[in-house]
């Protein structure tokens, strides 16, 4: 008997107080790696009510306002004046607290342990030694055009949804924080049907004038269905039936939110900007941190790689970890696991993925030109990752989202299975 269970993911808004500090440490980021892109960030961020605190490592020839900046994404995030809600980009106070890079951090990855040794064999992507150690994992499946799993695909594009209405104007009411969840239920591997979805938003005291609260909520439920729910669900397959619940601000009223009802800091979503709890993470955070840190770089290698075997045909689900040492380039482990969907073993789809792609970090950032997308999108790259995910972006054009590795695994597939 096929077992059927509940998987559940979230999301959160732009204006989550932790995606607030994603989306400034990505600008600070962005703002280093356009004037130069060999710049070393470490940025890390933290805002509460009235006060946002820049703090980090940073080696760099930029020249960068990190106050201005601050102000800037915090405007455009829609903490501003009374629409902020009590938090107010031009008001709010702002502190910084940043260093230079560690000089022990730095001669391992300025130059790599393959290469202290002089050794003629090794390239040039043998320059670079990882930043950090520890694994990362990226993954893909075939629940979604852009092979994600259903439940975090679903909570992205509710949330993504709720700020266009917001910032379009055609939920004026809305305030910028916001969360998103959504269950899904599975027989066996197969999603088959939307059990709940949750919207959290803040929103203004009254509507059009009107004060009671219990008519406000009734009014938010009904618009957030309408403009909301509805269009995300215009193109998916599986869409909510009679039965679907709907829970919207179950706690009857969401006015004050964002950094000033919550404090909130980098790194603190990292199952929102993955994969929603469906495949296993590291525990590194993405935000803030330039390409040669591992927990970023090698995150999205990994991705990539998981993306173009399932893309390929080799599998309907693949999860990949890659592991690595401080100061070394190459990954101190590379594994696949297909989950029992692979039309070849793991073992030689493991073989496949160490042969076929190049995963050493100066590779990696090469490959996907990391430390010029800054630049090649007029300086607001890692800020747009930042909020909805990294992965599965069909609003962004992402490199490790590409699928330039699929006929060379089919056909190596191919030869495998003739051989």
């Amino acid at each position: 008997m096929t077992h059927r269970y509940l998987f559940t993911s979230e999301s959160v808004t732009e204006g989550h107080p932790d995606k607030v500090c994603d989306q400034i440490s990505d600008a600070v980021l962005d703002a280093i790696l356009e004037q130069d892109p060999h710049g070393r960030v470490a940025c890390e961020c933290m805002v509460t009510t009235g006060l946002v605190l820049v703090s980090g490592e940073i080696t760099t020839t930029a020249q960068v306002d990190v106050t201005d900046l601050v102000r800037r994404v915090v405007s455009e995030i829609g903490y501003e004046g009374e629409r902020g809600g009590g938090f107010d980009a031009r008001t709010c106070g702002v502190i910084t607290a940043i260093n230079k890079q560690s000089p022990d951090i730095a001669q391992g990855v300025t130059k790599a342990l393959e290469n202290r040794g002089g050794d003629s064999k090794n390239d040039e992507w043998d320059e670079i030694g990882a930043g950090d150690q520890g694994m990362m994992f990226g993954y893909a499946c075939n629940e979604t055009p852009e092979l994600m799993p259903l439940p975090i695909s679903v909570a992205h594009r509710i949330a993504r949804r709720l700020s266009e209405v917001r910032k379009l104007g055609m939920l004026k009411y809305l305030r910028p924080d916001g969360k998103t969840q959504v269950s899904i239920e599975y027989e066996g591997d197969k999603p088959i049907r939307v059990d709940s979805i949750l919207i959290s938003t803040q929103h203004e005291p009254q509507i059009d004038g009107d004060t009671d609260n219990d008519k406000i909520q009734k009014r938010i439920a009904a618009d957030l269905h309408k403009f909301v729910i509805q269009p995300v669900f215009k193109d998916l397959d599986i869409k909510p039936d009679a039965n679907t619940r709907y829970l919207i601000n179950p706690s009857g009223r969401f006015v004050v939110g964002g950094p000033q009802g919550d404090a909130g800091l980098t790194g603190r979503k990292i199952i929102v900007d993955t994969y929603g709890g469906y495949a296993r993470h590291g525990g590194g955070a993405f935000s803030g941190k330039d390409p040669t840190k591992v927990d970023r770089s090698a995150a999205y290698a990994a991705r990539y790689v998981a993306k173009n075997i399932v893309a390929a045909g080799l599998a309907t689900r693949c999860e990949v970890q890659l592991a690595y040492a401080i100061g070394v380039a190459r990954p101190t482990s590379v594994h696949v696991t297909t989950f029992g969907t692979g039309k070849i073993s793991d073992d030689e789809i493991c073989e496949l993925v160490k042969t076929t792609f190049d995963l050493r970090p100066a590779a990696i950032i090469s490959n996907f030109d990391m430390r010029n997308l800054p630049k090649l999108s007029g300086g607001k790259f890692y800020q747009k990752v930042a909020a909805y995910g990294h992965f599965g972006r069909t609003d962004l054009d992402l490199p490790w989202e590409r699928l330039d590795k699929v006929e060379v695994l089919k056909q190596a597939k191919a030869k495998l299975v003739h051989s």
